[in-house]
């Protein structure tokens, strides 16, 4: 039976003043806060003091010359020196390669940048202290930097490559210096300035990318709007399946409507969302690539192999989405952003090479998604695509990644039907009985 009284609608205040309403928002808003600060600014507050082991070529294309009546390579004797100069900390990983070896690591991605002792340095540091010679050849070391492994990388190579060029022409400058007296020769002031630091260091480009490659970004920007795409999309999905089932309300403005529940079990959900992420990952994959390609010209080569790994990588992340959201429910969407988003990007590599993160994003690096995707989109845009500069290892993580989504999702929920964890469905209200 109807009531004549009408119902008290509850104001905005009343529901203000209720501590409890305060209790769950404050608590989860202020720890993400928190963590999201503690996340992002603890990758990138100190590169320099946080290098560990960054791979730098050092390469002696100096052929020696006869001084003195006996054979001598100084170019030899640089590199040794600089590659044995103590380094407590470990923060560099000097390569002693040849010419060939050093190209090859600059074009893979493996070396960051190459410190290459030219040909005639010793021959050049020989007419230094030589009579007769107004303006003798200067002896040269040149830095070849690498911009396809990062900006910063490339940056941070460079700058120590160059530091320690500088330091071997100076301890050469006082062996020069030292050896005047005992050779009989005069030198003005200008020529025992320019002994003072004999080699001309020079810089060049190892490894030249395209110009329109965003100075080594392009890779770390493409993987996440790749990975964006994954993981926005999964949660479309799960939302509209839910809302097409009957399992959620739609509101649109002020158009709220709920449709007849589908009796249908967790696993069977689980399976309409996966298959529509991978579907749908076509279409975004497809859509990026035309912006990014097509529409803004980006440097892209290799563009068949590029959309086909633009698919998986999408998709891949979509499923591990998918997967939480089914196992956590709506708390998954909090954690498939951690996953996905939060801890993958710091750890990635992509605008703080992993050898200058601390030790706790090096660890996620194995494994975050991020680092695995940018390592093959980078790979196929700036190293011709080659398997050792990371699009082999990219391609593993995606099958592993796909495969412990799957397994982990299906897992849960067929473990929550079988246990008769069912969603709840929505109660219908009963109908008034007519007055008797």
């Amino acid at each position: 039976m109807s009531s004549n009284h009408p119902v008290r609608r509850a104001t905005a205040r009343q529901v203000l003043r209720n501590p409890r309403i305060w209790v769950l928002p404050t608590v989860i808003v202020g720890l993400l806060a928190l963590l999201l600060s503690l996340v992002y600014m603890g990758g990138i507050l100190n590169p320099r003091g946080d290098l560990h082991r960054l791979p730098i070529g050092l390469v002696n294309a100096d052929q020696g010359a006869v001084i003195a009546g006996e054979p001598t390579n100084l170019g030899a004797r640089t590199t040794a020196a600089i590659a044995a100069a103590p380094d407590p900390g470990e923060q560099i990983s000097w390569r002693q390669l040849d010419e060939a070896a050093a190209q090859e690591g600059l074009s893979s991605g493996q070396l960051y940048a190459v410190l290459e002792v030219r040909p005639g340095f010793t021959a050049a540091v020989a007419s230094l202290g030589a009579a007769g010679q107004p303006e003798p050849a200067r002896p040269t070391m040149t830095v070849f930097t690498n911009p396809g492994a990062g900006s910063l990388a490339s940056s941070l190579a460079s700058s120590i490559a160059q530091a320690a060029a500088h330091a071997s022409s100076v301890e050469l400058g006082r062996t020069l210096t030292a050896r005047l007296p005992d050779q009989g020769a005069s030198a003005t002031n200008a020529a025992r300035l320019q002994l003072a630091d004999p080699v001309t260091v020079e810089t060049a480009i190892g490894h030249p990318i395209g110009t329109h490659s965003g100075l080594g970004l392009t890779a770390f920007y493409y993987t996440l709007l790749l990975v964006l795409a994954g993981f926005l999309g999964a949660n479309v999905i799960a939302n509209g399946v839910d809302v097409s089932l009957g399992y959620a309300a739609s509101e649109l403005g002020p158009m709220r409507t709920q449709l007849p529940t589908v009796p249908i079990s967790r696993t069977q959900t689980l399976a309409v969302t996966c298959t529509m992420s991978v579907v749908l990952s076509v279409l975004t994959s497809s859509l990026i690539m035309l912006a990014c390609v097509v529409i803004l010209g980006m440097d892209a080569s290799h563009l068949p192999l590029l959309w086909v790994f633009s698919v998986c990588a999408s998709a891949a992340v979509g499923l591990g989405v998918q997967a939480l959201l089914a196992a956590f429910g709506g708390i998954g969407q909090l954690i498939s952003m951690f996953v996905f988003i939060a801890l993958s990007l710091p750890s990635s590599g992509a605008t703080v090479p992993l050898q200058a993160l601390p030790d706790f994003y090096r660890v996620l690096s194995w494994f975050e998604p991020m680092r695995q995707l940018t390592d093959g989109v980078r790979a196929i845009l700036y190293f011709d695509a080659q398997a050792g500069a990371g699009l082999t290892r990219a391609w593993l993580m995606i099958g592993v990644g796909v495969v412990a989504a799957l397994a982990f999702g299906f897992a849960m929920t067929t473990y929550y039907d079988r246990k008769g964890l069912h969603r709840i469905v929505p109660e219908h209200a009963e109908e008034p009985q007519p007055a008797t």
